[in-house]
């Protein structure tokens, strides 16, 4: 059920809300990115910078991952108030070879930078057949897939990660009851004759983002994703943003050494061959990435042909694997973002009321003009 403009958080039917759930801020693509590009451009981004980073938040609301979406307008804004990102911030290459690009990022924003490094290693991956770039002083750069899929785009595929430039340490070691890491995703894209395979996860159990999504909701998250100050388990999502803090459990259940394992070294690489820090006590706050790309050309190796047929043949074998009792589906890695952007394309993009206010807050700060928001009210579960 839909319906325009109501109070905020009311029921839209006589009925209590216990009954017929609550109302749900939901808006539709083009209107959601006009409103954030105008939020960033009244915060003194620059047009073209402000319709990149908005494009990508909202495509990664619509794939799904609404923890790299427009949750994060108030945290980039916030460090553009404060001088810690630099609208407008030149992209000033440090160091160069014919296959390398070291770049600093001058603290600009970090989806504006981050496509600036991919769109030149692109023309050097083609020479060369790989090519490998990174970059420091260079704000949160979204939704790693983001940039598989457009080097996917160019049949060439593509390994990336990023620390938190140091800061933003939120995952123990095993058996440890402090924070040491970050959640150091990494992403792994290849093309194929179809869509790409695109696995774009984090180290760690969980991303932030999604604990401060259920955190924005007041919901507990699930058994396994978090861990009190003391090491024990816990699911009140306010124990990452609280003192004393609680950590985030690598991946791996059981064998959790594993997860942590990665997401050290990818800590290690990123913060070594950019230049920028590795995850250290006392970092300040910079609402930052470090940043890692490496992009290979398919056919410079065993060759496209060869390439795209061994995966598109690959895939479509997993595809068709016997189902367990149950199981309606085999997906792939990419499945589940390209289906939930065929949805939310259609239906729109339901944000959570905490988020909503502080973007409607913001807007009214800033004097910009909220869009048309519809409120789905959706029953409970």
């Amino acid at each position: 059920m839909l319906t325009q403009n109501p109070a905020r958080g009311q029921c839209l039917s006589v009925a209590p809300c216990v009954m017929k759930g609550i109302a749900v801020p939901t808006l539709f693509q083009e209107p959601l990115v006009h409103f954030t590009e105008m939020l960033f451009q009244a915060s003194g981004v620059p047009k073209n910078e402000a319709n990149r980073v908005a494009r990508s938040l909202v495509d990664a609301n619509l794939c799904g991952h609404d923890s790299h979406g427009v949750i994060r307008v108030i945290q980039y804004i916030d460090a553009i108030a404060d001088g810690r990102l630099k609208p407008g911030a030149p992209f000033q290459v440090v160091k160069e070879t014919a296959g390398v690009l070291v770049v600093d990022g001058g603290w600009g924003l970090g989806q504006v930078q981050a496509h600036r490094l991919l769109e030149r290693l692109v023309p050097r991956a083609q020479a060369l057949g790989l090519a490998a770039g990174t970059l420091k002083h260079c704000g949160h750069i979204g939704r790693l897939g983001e940039y598989a899929e457009a080097a996917a785009a160019h049949k060439l595929a593509f390994m990336a990660s990023v620390n938190n430039h140091g800061f933003g340490r939120g995952v123990a070691p095993p058996g440890g009851t402090e924070a040491r890491i970050g959640t150091n995703p990494l992403c792994l894209g290849a093309p194929s004759n179809g869509d790409p395979v695109v696995l774009d996860i984090g180290t760690s159990v969980v991303a932030e983002g999604k604990v401060r999504v259920a955190y924005n909701k007041g919901q507990q998250v699930p058994t396994g994703w978090l861990l009190d100050p003391h090491g024990m388990p816990t699911t009140n999502p306010s124990v990452l943003y609280k003192e004393p803090r609680g950590s985030i459990l690598p991946l791996g259940g059981n064998q959790a050494y594993k997860g942590f394992g990665i997401g050290l070294l990818l800590d290690m690489f990123v913060g070594g061959f950019s230049g920028a820090p590795c995850s250290a006590p006392g970092r300040p706050n910079l609402s930052a990435n470090a940043v890692f790309f490496l992009v290979l050309d398919i056919s410079q190796f065993a060759g496209a042909g060869h390439f795209l047929s061994e995966v598109t043949s690959l895939a479509d074998n997993i595809r068709a694997c016997p189902k367990a009792a149950g199981v309606k589906e085999i997906t792939l890695p990419g499945d589940p973002e390209r289906r939930a952007k065929a949805q939310r394309m259609a239906n729109g993009i339901s944000l959570d009321d905490g988020t909503w206010g502080q973007l409607s807050a913001l807007a009214m700060k800033l004097k910009v003009p909220e869009p048309t928001v519809e409120f789905r009210v959706d029953k409970p579960k």
